[in-house]
């Protein structure tokens, strides 16, 4: 029976080099347990066999073959949550053609572009963060360089302060390898790499102060706190925040890229900021050749005023009604002793979907 790298490197054997990058090792990563050093042989053989990778990406994996469990596991969080943030979009965030995961989006250049690259960015920083503190790694611990330090509110720093500065340099030094390989510096590269580190901050902007109380009876004599990091669903929600005012840019003199237009050609991009550099299209009719799903069937609210109504989700088609009759347990009794007595209840529900 094979076990699971020897599956995952076989799987990964049949895949067209163009159409994969790190990303897909959100799909099939490596799932195992890693128990070195038994297991470094195994973990080294399979950072050489997966697509996609390039070479500094896979010295990476083989200078840490632990952390590559982690990582995948930050890229799978990424494209989940990217999924939860679109469920209600035109675009959907739908995966393309399995082992390409992202292919046509990830060429497009477009917003829907940035927002892959910055959370499956933020993924990555997220899972080996989180990995440190859960001690699953020999490379990294807690973030102690400010333990016992007093601070002017009045408290000292203590716990166990999860060690978002080896995640973003972990992450940085993984993820942006790919655009750093051949020196590029187009207007694409540095795109990516913009977007790269606007999910690295993201979770380092949204790092929580969590404090505890020491002293009798629950006095707060002296208070010790730590950081701690954000769930990523918020994360989620606050890369969504900055697709929705994605900067669209173009490439300055110096190799530095500019807000498009004239009127606020001036204004600096912000670390923060999410950019693209080509409009999206409206994700409305479907268009296998460029990846777009389209919206025909998709189910709508039509009270709704948001992404979700039936007038924006069916970009003006209108939409189907269909009624579902559901039975369901109702009315529930206790008798006793000992049996519960329920009614069977008839509800009508409506379903709405995009012609």
């Amino acid at each position: 029976m094979l076990s699971k790298t020897t599956t995952f490197i076989f799987l990964c054997s049949f895949l067209p080099l163009a159409w994969t990058n790190w990303m897909y090792l959100g799909m099939v990563g490596p799932h195992h347990s890693v128990t070195p050093p038994e297991m470094a042989s195994e973990q080294s053989s399979m950072c050489s066999s997966v697509p996609g990778l390039v070479m500094q990406q896979q010295k990476v994996c083989q200078a840490h073959p632990a952390v590559i469990k982690a990582v995948s596991s930050g890229a799978k969080r990424g494209i989940h949550e990217c999924q939860n943030q679109f469920r209600h979009d035109r675009w959907n965030c739908t995966i393309e053609g399995g082992e390409s995961v992202f292919d046509h989006t990830l060429q497009r250049g477009s917003r829907e572009t940035a927002f892959i690259y910055a959370i499956t960015s933020a993924g990555a920083t997220h899972a080996v963060t989180q990995a440190c503190s859960a001690g699953n790694l020999t490379d990294c611990s807690c973030d102690t360089s400010r333990q016992g330090q007093s601070m002017p509110e009045g408290w000292k720093w203590g716990g166990c302060s999860d060690n978002v500065r080896y995640g973003m340099m972990f992450a940085r030094q993984f993820v942006d390898a790919p655009e750093r390989a051949e020196r590029k510096r187009d207007v694409r590269a540095l795109m990516n790499l913009h977007n790269n580190n606007a999910g690295r901050l993201a979770i380092a902007r949204q790092m929580e102060l969590k404090c505890r109380c020491h002293g009798v009876s629950g006095s707060c004599e002296l208070k010790t706190c730590w950081n701690k990091l954000p769930s990523f669903e918020q994360v989620g929600h606050f890369l969504k925040s900055k697709y929705d005012n994605s900067i669209q840019v173009s490439l300055k003199a110096k190799r530095r890229l500019r807000r498009r237009g004239k009127v606020k050609r001036k204004v600096p991009v912000q670390k923060e900021d999410l950019v693209h550099i080509h409009r999206s299209p409206n994700y409305c009719i479907e268009d296998f050749k460029r990846g777009i799903l389209g919206t025909s069937g998709r189910r709508c609210n039509r009270t709704a005023k948001g992404p979700q109504s039936c007038n924006l989700l069916c970009c003006g088609r209108g939409y189907n009604t269909q009624v579902h009759r559901r039975l369901e347990r109702c009315q529930c009794k206790f008798h006793w002793c000992c049996y519960v007595k329920c009614k069977t209840c008839e509800t009508m529900e409506e379903i709405y979907t995009c012609k």
